[in-house]
């Protein structure tokens, strides 16, 4: 219906998704099943906000306070930095820059499931390290360098450039 009502008024306008990490009550686990969600519906946020404090709202009283004053009940609240860059870093996952802090989040989740090459997985495991050579005596030889000179430009002298310097 919203393709359609821009189509009819000549409009070329778009939905833009904004989310927000580490709002009281939301925890890891929280953060991991929206991910889960958003990759699942095909959908990679881009604008994502983390949870500040703002006067007079209900999120902040369960900011401060751990309890949703609506229920009465305790709720979890993310305080660390850390953490809150965590959650966020979930709801980015496909940002390179984000990809060490998403699998960190996962295994500290205990979804280590979403890390591999699936469809259903958030991020791609880390490269196996490579065997480095422990001594000189292990290091493969360097490639020789082309004794054969013919074909390669030969480099230009260079021409004096200084003021005061050359023909006048």
């Amino acid at each position: 219906k919203y393709k359609r009502l821009n189509n009819k008024f000549c409009k070329e306008q778009y939905i833009v998704p904004y989310l927000m990490s580490s709002h009281p009550g939301s925890t890891l686990q929280d953060a991991v099943a929206l991910a889960e969600y958003l990759n699942k519906m095909g959908r990679q946020p881009e604008q994502v906000q983390d949870f500040y404090p703002t006067p007079g709202t209900i999120s902040t009283c369960m900011y401060y306070t751990g309890i949703d004053p609506t229920t009465m009940k305790s709720v979890y609240v993310a305080k660390t930095f850390h953490e809150k860059a965590m959650q966020r870093a979930l709801l980015q996952w496909k940002r390179p820059d984000k990809r060490r802090l998403v699998i960190e989040a996962l295994k500290e989740a205990g979804r280590e499931d979403l890390i591999g090459y699936g469809p259903e997985c958030l991020v791609w495991p880390d490269a196996p390290q490579q065997r480095r050579p422990k001594s000189a005596a292990e290091k493969p030889p360097e490639p020789k360098k082309p004794q054969n000179k013919q074909g390669w430009a030969k480099a230009k002298p260079k021409k004096n450039t200084r003021p005061g310097k050359g023909k006048r």
